[in-house]
């Protein structure tokens, strides 16, 4: 079951992240007030899935709720008249989707960070491929409708059967509630420097031949990789490290091998840190979960205001 479980919302991550994009390059950025509209997006994407996480930390039907964000995103299609109401739309099933989804891929994983790598890294594409496509003028929206419609099906058939989460609590264990705390925060201001950096960066040469597809394949293979080799080598010494190695590598931003390699090291973090809240508040998963796509909010908010 654990390797089932995965593998749906894994593909299913890549379409709902996919249709979000091709949304808003298709439709969304056209309005008026395109601004505002992308602001809400973000702020239902990422900032809600905590407080939606408590919800179904305490509810436990996470297939439920990523079968009904997949349901969501489709509504956002037919919204599209009123743009802000379906930037929303759009924001909010992607942050059913991801809470839903990401506590049962967490409740499988029997503790690892394996999982977690191979559920987050399609996101990545299908934000690439969505953005590509968005601003063409194929047309997908049928195919994408459906495809939403066939992951909520598998979804709902397929995932019932994960082990329901355990009493919501936002305890710590043995650590005492300063340590928790210290340590929350600094997993929380790694996500924020993370979401900012991958915002900002901008290499002169991702243009130039295959120097651009090689990043988007550091950042898929980066998180993918990065939950594997925590559980190999311990989460805080690949956590340290690739932060580190990162840092130097980035202080070469004109060479491709060095941004590349940079990329690739910063998204070896974002299983690492997830892990990391979640073993702080393990029986708070959404919380842990929608604590850190709530930093990914604030580092992409002074980017959108500059």
């Amino acid at each position: 079951m654990p390797k089932r479980v995965v593998t749906v919302y894994s593909a299913a991550h890549f379409f709902i992240d996919f249709a979000c994009a091709f949304l808003m390059f298709r439709s969304i950025t056209a309005a008026p007030d395109w601004a505002l509209c992308i602001l809400l997006y973000n702020f239902c994407a990422f900032a809600l899935q905590m407080p939606l996480g408590i919800l179904a930390d305490k509810w436990s039907r996470n297939y439920i709720t990523a079968a009904a964000g997949c349901i969501f995103v489709c509504a956002a299609y037919g919204l599209t008249a009123a743009p802000i109401i379906a930037a929303a739309a759009a924001g909010v099933g992607n942050a059913m989707f991801h809470i839903g989804g990401g506590i049962d891929v967490l409740n499988v994983s029997k503790g690892k960070s394996g999982a977690l790598g191979v559920f987050v890294s399609p996101g990545a594409l299908g934000v690439y491929f969505g953005t590509v496509l968005g601003k063409g003028d194929s047309p997908l929206a049928v195919p994408i409708l459906l495809a939403l419609l066939a992951a909520a099906g598998l979804i709902a058939a397929l995932c019932r059967a994960v082990p329901r989460n355990a009493p919501f609590s936002l305890g710590g264990g043995n650590i005492s509630r300063k340590i928790l705390l210290a340590i929350a925060l600094g997993l929380f201001l790694i996500v924020c420097l993370r979401s900012y950096v991958g915002l900002t960066l901008d290499f002169p040469w991702k243009s130039a031949g295959y120097w651009g597809t090689a990043l988007l394949c550091a950042t898929v293979l980066g998180k993918t990789a990065g939950g594997f080799i925590a559980d190999r080598f311990g989460a805080v010494r690949v956590g340290f490290l690739a932060l580190g190695l990162a840092a130097a590598l980035f202080l070469f931003p004109s060479v491709p091998a060095a941004g590349v390699g940079a990329m690739l090291l910063l998204n070896v973090t974002m299983p690492v840190t997830l892990w990391g809240m979640v073993k702080l508040f393990p029986n708070a998963k959404g919380f842990a979960f929608g604590l850190l796509t709530f930093a990914l909010f604030i580092g992409f908010l002074p980017v959108y205001f500059s």
